[in-house]
């Protein structure tokens, strides 16, 4: 197991990737995509029910950009374990069945394959119409930490997509008196079996995994829309339409805590198993939806103690990111918050591989 640090556009600097290396980390998970352009913090603060923002202006990303990314890690001693999420603007009619998706299929293949020659071994994505929407953010975590949650009715949530906008970011401007976005889950996972039909044949020449994140939150339907993976048996769904390693998983543990029914743990393990996970959002929660919050990583209804366990009994060998880390308080607290939970991953880790793995001890106790 490998431990990284998933970061923004705006944070990927030089200051930023020595504070990964000297707070445990190998490995960066990079978001290129300029979730917040546009957006005025002083209008919409942190709230994702507002929209992350405009990606109207944003451009394919080039070898060039890719390559010098992976350099620049390099130099730091990191390396880069993935790419996060394509811009909607790159993919939007791949989403929507619109007439602009062949053009941007095409576009998906040429990133693809300059991804693999630049190094980049994983891509993350979201097949989802919706995006992430309705949490809140308040004190949620341990000693009123700032950090998010789930609690809305299900009213609050029906808010419908406007036309042009997709995952919360808009490609375009609205068309006046255009309706909605409208359709069937039927019709979401035919547009997700083209997605893969298109590009994993790609993504084998290439040597990229793509990785599917499951629906934050997983609701059945958000803004009146269809959910994709709300559910851990819908990732071997996802998986069979195209049975290839490169047609991945990014497994969050949040997402998969937050799911109604079943055995995180057996999830996990049979994930592991099957060899398909791109990376892990190492995430802690507690409740289920339609209520939870997100807490800090040793506080919330996810044994992670356990989650190592499995993943060294399973000999899982891929890059672990925290996620969603609730805000310390103090004058640095995004830092504060990943430095904590790096380290807490980095003594899971260390402990789980002193002790050896748990069929070796009762093999030699048999």
């Amino acid at each position: 197991m490998k431990i990284g640090l998933g970061l923004y556009r705006e944070q990927l600097t030089p200051d930023n990737f020595r504070f990964a290396v000297q707070a445990g980390a190998t490995h960066v998970v990079a978001h290129l995509t300029n979730y917040f352009a546009g957006r005025d913090p002083k209008i919409h603060g942190g709230d994702p029910r507002q929209g992350w923002g405009d990606c109207s202006t944003d451009t394919l990303w080039t070898y060039d950009e890719l390559s010098a990314l992976v350099a620049a890690l390099r130099t730091e001693g990191l390396e880069l374990a993935a790419l996060e999420n394509f811009s909607p603007r790159f993919w939007y009619d791949v989403l929507l069945g619109g007439p602009e998706r062949p053009a941007q299929i095409e576009g998906l293949k040429r990133l693809i394959r300059d991804a693999g020659r630049a190094g980049v071994p994983c891509i993350g994505y979201n097949f989802s119409i919706a995006g992430v929407y309705g949490w809140t953010r308040g004190p949620y975590a341990r000693g009123r930490a700032n950090s998010v949650g789930l609690g809305m009715a299900p009213s609050e949530l029906d808010a419908p997509i406007p036309d042009g906008m997709v995952w919360n970011m808009r490609y375009r401007p609205e068309r006046p008196g255009a309706p909605p976005v409208s359709l069937t889950e039927t019709e979401l996972w035919d547009r997700l079996q083209h997605f893969l039909a298109e590009l994993i044949p790609v993504a084998e020449e290439a040597g990229v995994t793509l990785a599917a994140h499951p629906d934050d939150p997983p609701l059945d339907l958000l803004r009146n829309t269809p959910r994709l993976v709300n559910r851990p048996e819908k990732y071997d769904r996802l998986m069979s339409l195209v049975d290839s390693p490169r047609n991945g998983l990014e497994l969050c543990l949040g997402s998969l805590q937050e799911m109604p029914g079943g055995d995180i743990y057996d999830h996990v393990r049979r994930f592991a198993r099957s060899g398909r996970i791109g990376y892990i959002h190492f995430r802690n929660v507690r409740g289920k939806v339609p209520r939870y919050v997100e807490t800090f990583v040793d506080d919330g209804d996810i044994d992670m103690a356990e989650i190592v366990r499995i993943l060294r009994d399973e000999n899982y060998q891929g890059v672990m990111i925290p996620d969603h880390t609730p805000e310390m308080t103090c004058d640095a607290s995004w830092h504060a918050g990943k430095a904590f939970a790096l380290g807490y991953m980095k003594a899971l880790v260390q402990n789980a591989h002193a002790l050896g793995p748990a069929r070796s001890l009762m093999a030699a106790a048999e």
